[in-house]
């Protein structure tokens, strides 16, 4: 089994930056495609970005191109998410996942394995 846990959410202000890290556990953790998702309040989770296995392979969704990287680690079993230019519309509370695959899926199908999730507040 692969745990999960996120870390780096806090309250910034239109403009500001956040780097959200997900440490994982588990020895299978470099073999799994890696990805963010986020949920605002009162709508449904949705993906945000995801990196294959050997970081050979990322993609995000249209609204946070240019602006957020997602990374990972493996020596260190950790996944990042490098936010910056935030916007109100980026609030939301963000999950790191756990593929069960080595390339690349933006659908939570695929996602077996997911953190508790860490707020992300941006103000206007």
């Amino acid at each position: 089994q692969v745990q999960l846990v996120e870390s780096g959410g806090g309250l910034v202000q239109t403009g500001g930056s956040l780097r959200l890290s997900c440490a994982a556990s588990g020895r299978t953790f470099s073999g799994r495609s890696m990805g963010w998702f986020r949920q605002a309040p009162g709508k449904e989770r949705t993906f945000v970005a995801v990196i294959s296995w050997n970081s050979s392979n990322t993609s995000y969704t249209d609204s946070v191109k240019g602006r957020y990287t997602i990374s990972r680690d493996n020596a260190k079993n950790t996944l990042y998410l490098q936010m910056n230019s935030l916007k109100p519309e980026d609030t939301a509370v963000y999950y790191c996942a756990a593929s069960s695959l080595s390339g690349i899926t933006m659908l939570q199908r695929n996602y077996p394995y997911w953190g508790q999730g860490t707020q992300v507040t941006v103000s206007s």
